[in-house]
């Protein structure tokens, strides 16, 4: 365990802990890293199982743990937190409420609360992370289970590949989790999308003729792991955002081959170069939309270092159809940021972002509605919200309506629309991975008002009162609950 305030330092001693509360299962018998610990893990989730250690895969030279994150209660349990609420909280009471409002008010609180508990990384000399060094010729990603999740994938990918670029101008860092196809034994196809921050990197890079130089690590601790998909704005560093969660540094080591730094306690850390105009092929791939990602080119890392702890294990995802594995993520990043988007949109009450809806498809909001149209307004705020962009369908509810109980927002939904009048289309920006917009990156979206209608907004008719118990006979009923004997 770690020495210090924070329970874990590196991906082992959550694993370790996972194991000790119950939410782990080893699995020691040979399974087959190409479609096989996919079909074994999609159960695993889909009947809400614990976390899995594949101690024999029948490919690579390291057992694969995946589907850590899988439910709400491994997610807090990697933050160290006992619910999700709990970082979002901390954050709310730490901005204060004269900040502005708009994309600079969430650029400026979240800058705040890292500012008030600023925690940079710590550079260290030596490192786990490269107790075996293999360079030049040696490099051989084969030594690593990476998967073959679906059929039809392009060939074998590398899923949690937490990915390290400095924009070639500015020297600032940016971390991101894109997928790496396995083109050979030392090159990766980076699936970095047009929306990410290493994109623009590597487009300064090109323009400058340069090479960019990219570390890949692999098996970092949770905090870390997390930190690396959060939608954080390009201006506030991924490992500062770390240190705020974990209350303690991230410790740092440099590269050996690129002038990078990388998690000192990362399992795995791979080392390299983007020629300028180079591209492959990467994909098909069986993406966590549900569908498989069309054949794209994209640039390709040459490796020209793989380091790794002794005893490395690898740590990987299964995407597909949801429930997957990244409930957990999404969760986390909904509830984190909760206060935050509230502080951009103070209509707000509450959202939530449906794990069927991939995150991005759909989001559901509750507002305390005050004047006429005031649901539509709150469309076009949540449409100018950095990544919130991206989101294809609205809808708006009162803040009486619990917005994670799908029954009840269903019910409003089906019920309190007129889609003559509480129906807005609009076109935007969508995700990458979208596929039934007609144009890649853009693409129809809808808003649904499902809020109580006021007179001010030509509804005429009086809105009926929904139907509620007496609060003396639910007292009773309550009551006398165990004399009815049902």
């Amino acid at each position: 365990m770690a020495a210090r305030g924070f329970p874990y330092t590196d991906l082992k001693d959550f694993i370790a802990a996972l194991e000790r509360a119950g939410e782990l299962r080893r699995i020691d018998v040979p399974v087959d890293p190409t479609l096989e610990i996919s079909e074994v893990v999609t159960r695993t989730v889909r009947a809400g199982g614990p976390a899995l250690l594949f101690e024999r895969p029948t490919r690579g030279e390291m057992p694969v743990a995946i589907n850590l994150f899988g439910t709400e209660k491994r997610m807090a349990m990697a933050l160290g937190v006992d619910t999700l609420d709990e970082i979002g909280a901390r954050i709310g009471a730490m901005i204060k409420p004269e900040l502005p409002v708009g994309w600079s008010g969430i650029r400026e609180g979240l800058g705040k609360v890292m500012q008030l508990k600023s925690l940079p990384p710590r550079k260290v000399k030596t490192a786990p992370c490269q107790e075996v060094v293999y360079r030049g010729d040696d490099v051989d990603l084969n030594r690593l289970p990476g998967l073959q999740v679906w059929p039809d994938d392009g060939g074998i990918f590398h899923n949690y590949g937490l990915t390290h670029t400095k924009h070639p101008e500015t020297g600032k860092r940016n971390l991101g989790l894109y997928r790496l196809q396995q083109h050979g034994r030392n090159t990766l196809g980076m699936h970095w999308q047009i929306h990410k921050d290493s994109t623009a990197h590597h487009a300064v890079a090109e323009r400058l003729g340069q090479r960019l130089p990219v570390a890949v690590a692999i098996g970092c601790d949770p905090v870390v792991s997390y930190a690396a998909s959060a939608p954080l704005p390009s201006d506030i560093d991924e490992y500062l955002f770390a240190g705020f969660l974990r209350g303690e540094r991230v410790e740092m080591v440099d590269c050996l081959t690129v002038p990078l730094q990388v998690p000192a306690h990362a399992q795995i850390v791979l080392e390299g170069y983007l020629e300028p105009g180079e591209r492959l092929p990467e994909g098909p791939f069986g993406d966590h939309t549900g569908f498989y990602t069309p054949v794209e080119p994209f640039p390709v890392l040459h490796i020209e270092a793989m380091t790794m702890q002794r005893k490395p294990v690898y740590h990987s995802i299964v995407t597909s159809k949801p429930p997957q594995e990244d409930h957990g993520l999404g969760k986390a990043t909904e509830r984190i940021f909760q206060p935050l988007l509230k502080l951009m949109i103070p209509d707000i009450v509450d959202y939530d972002l449906p794990a069927a809806g991939v995150f991005h498809n759909c989001a559901i909001v509750s507002i305390r509605k005050r004047y006429p149209k005031h649901a539509q307004k709150v469309m076009n705020a949540i449409w100018g919200a950095h990544l919130m962009s991206l989101t294809k369908l609205i809808v708006i509810v009162d803040e009486d309506c619990d917005v994670h109980d799908y029954n009840e927002v269903a019910f409003r939904a089906f019920g309190n629309v007129d889609y003559a009048r509480d129906l807005l289309l609009t076109e935007g920006p969508v995700d990458h991975l979208d596929h039934s917009s007609y144009q890649q990156f853009w693409g129809g979206k809808a808003g649904v008002d499902a809020t109580r209608k006021l007179p001010t907004e030509g509804y005429t008719r009086g809105w009926p009162e929904e139907m509620s118990m007496a609060p003396e006979v639910t007292a009773l009923v309550d009551k006398r609950w165990k004399e009815y004997g049902i």
